[in-house]
């Protein structure tokens, strides 16, 4: 850089006059800069230099962050593509630091900036999806994958159109092993593909999963795998499940068959524009079988963050670290983000909000009869219940399931029953429980490696799609008999979820039956309560009826 303008303004290359910045992320900042040999503003990305300690940390990362830097822009100078920003020069000092890339300069704001103020009308967001579908397309045909698809890097013209940029991170299919060899994430964590997560190298599919998670939040309004910390996102990329479309319309449909966690189950590019071009012929107030709101009043929104795990598990810590070294040991993530992400999701010593391990709600067998059963918490059984004396009365008053509601042991066993009845198998791999409707993820057969998507709704089971491999070497997910959990505890359940859980004006009450990690993945019942502000708390209630552990929301 040299200061040789007339104006005493920082020039890069004896060439480009920086402005003002347009923004920064992890991979550097862009400026706004005038080519004075061409006369006209350009996008000009400053490649960011890793910090010192992480140098010293990882030697050459320097070098490699610098390479590919430089990879970025030979690769994207490979496409000449509308729906792809467009680079006009690289600057490579000769002293080594780090480099800078010339780009086009896309006037107008982000996806992300037109999220913050709302979801995008589904027909506006299949055009997205088709336009940023076919970036994609042109890139994986040249053998880049971008591996970083999220609203902030798709960029919105203003006279309209889209435009996918900062390839940050995108590489030649050859040189990728080289790029991930040091064992850091490639991508932002809510919106990377579990498959990456996991170590694998990935392929164009994954780009699709990250498509198909942008256009989920872009109707939804919501990001349905976004955790309090880093790590329990990523956690929840390569576990959770995801809540079916509600607002999506003729895009839901896309969106499930798109959202699976097998990348073999993903239609490849092709496949998915013709189900996007078929969205985008269906009428915008259309909305297909079991993907909408189940009444026009009783589900305005979705719950904000409506499968959260906990961040703190009340268990002896060697208990606890155990647990978590299985279940990081297939985490790809940079050492510093993981000590960070880990002090934060296993704090020492106990959970104040928790009430332990021993805190009885009555046992269940499955068949209907009940006994009581006492901890020594102060937590009471389904046969009465007393305030613990450091529970604090709810800010609004428990609800009463409505008539028909699900959120009850006859509701609940209905639907049970009628998923058996439907697909002749009486397991699953997991049941979510709304007042209006049940999901489950059911073996395609007695005993199968597979599992599909199953709603039950006024009355009718129906298939969702198809879910996903159960892996034998996965305890979590192996299928479990629901007839075995303790709903007749439901109502008592209810009653301590509104009153202790400290969520103020719950506006969604809901239910998960799985195997639970921190539950030495045994069937547990996990009873939510949510509120528009994202507060979020749960009892944890083991098969047999003793609750395992409480999130309070504060």
């Amino acid at each position: 850089m040299n200061t040789s303008d007339d104006d005493g303004r920082p020039l890069v290359d004896g060439r480009f006059r920086l402005i003002s910045r347009l923004g920064s992320g992890g991979m550097g900042t862009v400026w706004r800069a005038r080519d004075i040999a061409l006369d006209r503003d350009v996008a000009l990305k400053e490649v960011r230099p890793p910090d010192p300690a992480a140098e010293e940390a990882h030697p050459g990362l320097t070098a490699q962050l610098r390479a590919r830097a430089i990879r970025e822009a030979r690769a994207l100078a490979r496409l000449s593509h509308p729906h792809v920003v467009t680079v006009h020069h690289i600057v490579e000092p000769a002293d080594g630091s780090a480099p800078w890339i010339v780009m086009e300069l896309v006037e107008g704001s982000s996806v992300a900036d037109r999220l913050a103020a709302g979801p995008l009308p589904v027909p506006e967001a299949v055009a997205l999806g088709r336009q940023v579908l076919a970036a994609l397309r042109a890139a994986h045909a040249a053998g880049i994958q971008h591996r970083d698809v999220k609203p902030a890097n798709v960029l919105l013209r203003a006279e309209g159109g889209a435009v996918l940029t900062d390839f940050g991170i995108a590489a030649f299919d050859e040189a990728t092993s080289r790029l991930t060899a040091s064992g850091d994430l490639i991508g932002s964590a809510d919106f990377i593909a579990p498959e990456r997560v996991r170590g694998e190298e990935g392929n164009p599919a994954s780009d699709l999963w990250s498509l198909g998670m942008l256009l989920y939040v872009a109707t939804e309004g919501h990001h349905p795998l976004r955790r309090a910390t880093s790590l329990a996102t990523v956690v929840a990329v390569l576990d959770d499940p995801i809540p079916p479309p509600v607002r999506s319309g003729a895009l839901g449909p896309v969106l499930t068959r798109l959202l699976v966690r097998d990348p073999a189950l993903r239609p490849d590019g092709a496949e998915l524009d013709r189900l996007l071009a078929e969205a985008a012929a269906v009428p915008a107030d259309a909305v297909p079988p079991g993907f909408g709101p189940p009444t026009p009043l009783a589900y305005q929104a979705p719950p904000p963050h409506p499968y959260a795990r906990p961040q703190h598990v009340p268990a002896p810590a060697p208990d606890r670290r155990r647990r978590l070294a299985r279940l990081a040991g297939g985490l790809v993530v940079a050492a510093a983000l993981f000590a960070l992400a880990l002090t934060q999701f296993l704090p020492k010593g106990g959970d104040a909000g928790s009430t332990g391990g021993t805190g009885g709600l009555g046992s269940g067998t499955g068949d209907g009869k009940q006994t009581a059963s006492t901890g020594s918490t102060g937590s009471t059984g389904s046969t009465g219940a007393t305030a613990s004396p450091g529970d604090t009365p709810a800010t609004t008053p428990p609800t009463t399931p409505a008539a028909g509601s699900h959120l009850t042991p006859a509701g609940v066993r209905t639907a049970v029953a009628a998923f058996r009845d439907a697909t002749g198998v009486s397991t699953v791999k997991q049941l979510v429980v709304y007042e209006e409707y049940v999901v489950a993820e059911i073996p395609t057969k007695p005993g199968a490696r597979t599992y599909d998507r199953y709603i039950y709704r006024d009355g009718e089971v129906s298939r969702q799609g198809v879910g996903g491999t159960i892996s034998s070497s996965r305890p979590e997910q192996q299928p479990f008999d629901p007839t075995r959990m303790p709903w007749d505890d439901l109502p008592e359940l209810a009653k301590r979820a509104d009153r202790e859980l400290k969520v103020e004006s719950p506006t969604s009450r809901y239910l998960i039956a799985e195997r639970w990690t921190f539950n030495e993945n045994r069937p547990t019942l996990l009873v939510y309560r949510t509120n528009d502000h994202s507060a979020t708390g749960y009892l944890a209630v083991d098969a047999d009826g003793t609750q395992v552990h409480k999130l309070v929301a504060d």
